[in-house]
């Protein structure tokens, strides 16, 4: 959900909102590095559940995009001198 410019944003719920997500992030990490260091990814790609494989694959490129994004309009303000 974007916000308008018009609407006015709870910031309390944007606060907790960010770190419920920070702390789901961070969980999705620890879960990938189990895997990464006691796998190869040929056994991953070998092995692994395609369907798993090809949703947590869009899951983490979805979420790399909206970081992404949040980092530049960071990198923006930072120019900006805010």
């Amino acid at each position: 959900m974007q916000s308008g410019s018009n609407k006015q944003v709870n910031i309390a719920r944007l606060k907790a909102d960010l770190a419920a997500a920070s702390v789901e992030v961070l969980s999705a990490h620890c879960a990938a590095d189990r895997v990464r260091l006691q796998y190869s990814p040929q056994d991953v790609v070998s092995h692994g559940d395609r369907t798993a494989l090809r949703r947590a694959i869009a899951s983490s490129e979805a979420v790399y995009r909206f970081f992404a994004q949040i980092a530049a309009h960071m990198g923006h303000q930072q120019d900006l001198g805010r």
